[in-house]
């Protein structure tokens, strides 16, 4: 799961006394596994009492499985907030401008999108709804804010962060969607966040909307969704996460995204699920990941609890 660099990166960043050990069979000794996808025989081990997913998120067999071990704490690692959140604003920026067909177009020598009556959006002085304002949600809504835009945002836990961005309950959704000129999803995809942006939640939006979604491709509904940009109800969206994907190596080549042709409208952004991929992934992960061991080895609380329950 990891190279050499990788490992190399993280024991010079580990504590004196913090010992890892590499490969498929767990010690009877170890305290902390390192992995999203455990099998039942390695969270056995007599001594295991938590799990570090080393990515955000949490797969749906690793949840199913850890129900049978209540005794085993889950964490993950937050280490891509940053290069997600830039994604989320290189995708807003590029969908409200229009970037990617003023490109094409000039790319053979057409002008002609310059004196079309086609125009970008204005950000300045709109307003942003963050859907999840988590790590990656607090970045985008600075960034938001920097931009001149009114922000609000969604989060299922309310208390008090100290933030001026007005909070509110994934309930005040309906409330708040009429008042949304871009729409960033930052949300983990779980039973309640599957289907949430449905064709109702999104002929609630201002006409002229942009979308993005960084979450999961799920949480918008796709025939909503593609008939939306279609029709021209919203002006664009800026999407790196998808409904379907590539079952192996062979089909990296050649695997639309979605049952519907997003790849033909001119007012869509595409990327291929790769947000939260940098120069820098390798360096900020296993710095996050050793601060989370140092934290267990100083007998301190490790962040970036799961919680089971809820899915993230």
């Amino acid at each position: 799961m990891f190279t050499g660099e990788e490992k190399a990166l993280l024991e010079q960043q580990l504590d004196p006394g913090v010992t890892v050990t590499w490969g498929e069979a767990v010690p009877e000794t170890a305290v902390i596994l390192v992995g999203g996808r455990p099998t039942r025989e390695q969270l056995s081990g007599p001594a295991v009492r938590a799990l570090i997913i080393p990515w955000a998120g949490l797969p749906g067999e690793t949840r199913a499985l850890l129900a049978d071990f209540p005794h085993v704490a889950v964490h993950n690692l937050h280490h891509n907030a940053a290069p997600v959140a830039e994604t989320a604003v290189t995708l807003l920026l590029a969908a409200a401008k229009l970037t990617i067909p003023y490109d094409q177009a000039l790319r053979q020598g057409d002008w002609r999108p310059r004196y079309s009556p086609r125009k970008a959006v204005l950000l300045a002085g709109k307003t942003a709804l963050i859907l999840g304002y988590g790590a990656i949600g607090q970045r985008v809504a600075r960034a938001c804010l920097a931009l001149g835009m009114t922000v609000l945002a969604t989060r299922r836990n309310m208390e008090d962060r100290g933030t001026a961005v007005p909070l509110y309950p994934p309930a005040a959704l309906p409330d708040l969607l009429p008042q949304a000129h871009a729409l960033l999803i930052c949300l983990p995809f779980t039973e309640e966040t599957d289907g949430l942006i449905g064709a109702r939640e999104l002929a609630l939006l201002p006409p002229g909307a942009v979308l993005v979604n960084i979450g999961r491709g799920k949480i918008v509904d796709e025939k909503a969704l593609y008939e939306g940009l279609r029709d021209g109800r919203l002006h664009a969206a800026g999407l790196d996460v998808w409904y379907n994907y590539p079952v192996d190596v062979d089909g990296r080549g050649h695997t639309l995204p979605a049952a519907y042709p997003f790849h033909e409208l001119d007012n869509v952004v595409m990327s291929p699920h790769r947000g939260g991929q940098t120069l820098d992934s390798d360096r900020l992960r296993m710095s996050h990941l050793a601060n989370l061991l140092n934290h267990a080895a100083r007998g301190e609380v490790m962040p970036n609890r799961v919680e089971l329950a809820q899915g993230y």
